[in-house]
């Protein structure tokens, strides 16, 4: 089968087309052809080496996993002989997290991982965002800020492919929302359900006075420090981009109390992508793609991630012929 391999960490270039073997599913397994997949600011990351601690968990000299991507759609062509929940020719969505290698024609995935059946209202390009943008917004909002109805909110970074989910599921919870974008975005995020929106590029939303139950950083461009006079008596700082000073603030806050700086690592897991499935079959949620790429320019679309410019997120396509 036909991967985008990387075998050193560096720029987009280190990407590859590369002929690897097709695996073969254990007896708890799926086999799924990957018809659309995702680039992500988290790939981008991984295949940098950046931060420095990256290389811990991916390879210390070279990468361990040589296939990037963590989300993916598309069709079950074999299960394993144990395999129960699913059968051949399914649609399904699939998370593979930390794991990778979802930037390959056939991945494999545990029966009882991060995989659903994609929602029939969605496209297999649509659905392949779902895991890492809508999860980990889900995880962040619901989870660790546990987020309430009549809270406000700020989502910074209200246009990418974390923030658009999070700008819709922190209306799904009936919270006040305000959206952090560029001018051009203004527009987007006004339609996924914002009720009030800064622009940046003209305004400093820490210097208005205004205060918020939760701030949800989706792109690591703030801090707590700068934030934290943003924030009610109690209010909740989340980042999902930590830095190694900001978990010495995280302790800090969790036994000092009031105002809390909360990060951390996203997992993908079957129960999140049923709540988020549901969500998007009546229309609560939807996915907004960027720009479409096909697999062996895998390495222009991490170009294209790394301006910061995007909007929701963008897809690399595997779909076979109409």
């Amino acid at each position: 089968m036909k991967a985008s391999v990387y075998k050193e960490y560096g720029p987009p270039e280190v990407l590859k087309l590369t002929e690897v073997e097709k695996p073969i599913p254990e007896s708890d397994e799926v086999l799924v052809k990957v018809y659309a997949a995702t680039a992500t600011s988290g790939d981008c990351k991984v295949r940098r080496a950046e931060p420095f601690a990256v290389r811990f968990f991916f390879g210390l000299k070279r990468p361990k996993i040589g296939i990037l991507g963590s989300e993916f759609s598309g069709k079950i062509e074999a299960t394993g002989k144990d395999i129960k929940l699913f059968k051949k020719g399914d649609h399904v969505l699939c998370g593979t997290g930390i794991g990778l290698g979802a930037n390959a024609e056939y991945v494999c995935l545990k029966e009882r991982g991060a995989i659903v059946i994609k929602p029939a209202n969605m496209t297999f390009e649509e659905a392949a965002s779902v895991p890492f943008g809508g999860a980990t917004s889900l995880f962040f909002l619901r989870d660790k800020g546990k987020i309430q109805k009549g809270q406000t909110v700020l989502i910074y970074g209200a246009s990418g492919a974390l923030g658009t989910y999070a700008v819709q599921l922190a209306k799904y919870f009936n919270t006040e929302v305000t959206a952090l974008c560029s001018t051009k975005n203004i527009e987007l995020v006004k339609s996924l359900g914002a009720d009030n929106v800064i622009d940046y590029t003209r305004e400093d939303f820490t210097e208005n006075w205004e205060t918020y139950d939760i701030i949800f950083d989706t792109v690591g461009k703030t801090s707590f420090s700068k934030c934290k006079n943003s924030l009610k008596k109690n209010g909740i700082y989340l980042t999902a981009v930590a830095s190694l000073p900001q978990f010495a603030l995280m302790m800090a806050t969790s036994v000092i109390g009031g105002k809390k700086l909360i990060g951390g690592l996203a997992p993908m897991g079957k129960e999140d992508l049923l709540f988020l499935k549901e969500l998007i079959e009546t229309g609560k949620i939807r996915s907004i793609i960027d720009r479409r790429y096909p697999l062996d320019q895998a390495a222009a679309a991490h170009s294209y991630v790394e301006t910061g410019h995007k909007r929701g997120s963008v897809v690399i396509t595997l779909l076979p012929p109409a």
